[in-house]
């Protein structure tokens, strides 16, 4: 398989200037690492992305850093130092997108904002990350994954029907904020190709959330009404039997879950068979969508018994092999556990220079058949000397006083 092959060639030549910390902002740069861009993430000399030390362990990255911050650069320069303020804008001049998730004014304070940073490079594409939109009355708010999530309509619809609202396991409001914007960093990147136009792109967390949300609208256009919780079933309406069933071992995941597609009876028909209930095939009480949505817990029963019989693996491979979607509930030590995310280059385990072995959750879409490379998310500062040599043909020398002086770390 030859170098280019695995993806992370693909924006090759690519320069960002990555002013984000935590994961809304982090998720979306390190996409375009995985890519092929060349990604500096600007840090604090003393500390850097706060999540670096959320595990608390001293002079040893975080696994949180470390997923979300692969294949990119780190470069320590002190903001509030006017020499280091005129070294990142001198890199902003050089670089094709500039990404920053500041609270709300922040960066604006620091003397980077969009006017600023677009005046030095018009054609760069300078992107923004917030809690709430611009005209919202939130704007000024600050937000997390959970507050965007509360916000953003995902918790409504999250829970058991008369239940309270939940937040649901992925961190939509952060990843799913940074891959909306990951992808129309490369629309303008795109277009810049052939125009030489900059942007300026903008994405609220909140705003985000709807974007993941829309079967929910499509229910209340449907009904009129909000749309409510669903359980394990789906916003867009149940059809039994749909959601998890208990499986042989009775442990906190065992559980296997089940889906009959309204669009297809024929799972409905296999499922019987599979259970061996061939005699209900054709009865009316229980042969359309709506006639089982009548006697739900009643159909529920008849696969919970069937599933209490088998393992969770064991009822996903014989219900799957009958023609209907089946997917065994498994739990992230399963998960990585599995060899054959590794063997495929969709978990690999890198080699950190502190942390060791870690495994690693990396990029799933394959390029000609491989997905891209994963390095190590860098040690803070790693790169400093490296990327204001080749960025700004800084001699070795200028950059020693630089250090001396704390304007970079």
């Amino acid at each position: 398989m030859n170098a280019r092959s695995g993806g992370e060639s693909c924006l090759a030549g690519v320069r960002i200037l990555d002013l984000t910390q935590f994961e809304a902002g982090p998720s979306c740069t390190e996409a375009l690492a995985w890519l092929g861009a060349e990604v500096v993430k600007v840090e604090n000399p003393n500390s850097g992305d706060p999540g670096r030390s959320l595990g608390g362990k001293p002079g040893v990255d975080d696994p949180y850093f470390l997923l979300f911050n692969a294949n990119k650069k780190s470069l320590t320069v002190n903001l509030k130092d006017p020499k280091g303020l005129a070294l990142v804008k001198d890199l902003a001049k050089k670089a094709d997108v500039f990404v920053e998730n500041f609270a709300p004014g922040a960066i604006e304070r620091l003397g980077l904002g969009p006017d600023v940073v677009r005046a030095l490079n018009p054609s760069i594409i300078y992107c923004q990350v917030k809690g709430f939109g611009e005209g919202s009355k939130h704007e000024k708010n600050l937000a997390f994954d959970m507050i965007a999530q509360a916000c953003g309509g995902t918790m409504s619809i999250t829970g058991e029907r008369d239940g309270r609202p939940l937040k649901p396991g992925p961190s939509l409001g952060d990843t799913g904020t940074g891959m909306l914007l990951a992808i129309s960093i490369l629309g303008a990147l795109y277009r810049r190709k052939e125009t030489g136009q900059g942007d300026h792109l903008q994405v609220a967390m909140q705003d985000a959330m709807l974007h993941y949300i829309r079967i929910a609208f499509a229910a209340q256009a449907r009904t009129g009404q909000a749309a409510g919780r669903a359980a394990d079933s789906s916003v867009s309406g149940a059809n039994p039997p749909m959601g998890t069933f208990p499986c042989k071992g009775g442990g906190l995941n065992d559980y296997v879950y089940v889906y009959t597609s309204r669009a297809n009876p024929d799972h409905w028909r296999r499922m019987l068979k599979v259970i061996g209930r061939e005699d209900l095939i054709g009865d009316a009480r229980y042969d359309s969508p709506a006639a089982r949505a009548e006697r739900e817990a009643e159909v529920n029963e008849m696969i919970a018994a069937w599933t209490r019989q088998h393992t969770k693996h064991e009822a996903m491979e014989i219900i799957g092999a009958a023609g209907i979607p089946a997917g065994a509930v498994l739990d992230t030590m399963e998960l990585s556990t599995d060899p054959s995310f590794e063997q495929r280059g969709i978990m690999p385990v890198i080699d950190h220079p502190k942390a060791g072995k870690f495994k690693m959750v990396a990029w799933p879409v394959r390029h000609s058949g491989s997905p891209p490379p994963v390095a190590p998310a860098p040690l803070l500062g790693a790169h400093t000397a490296d990327v204001l040599s080749h960025w700004l043909d800084l001699p070795e020398g200028e950059i020693g006083t630089l250090r001396q002086t704390g304007v970079v770390g």
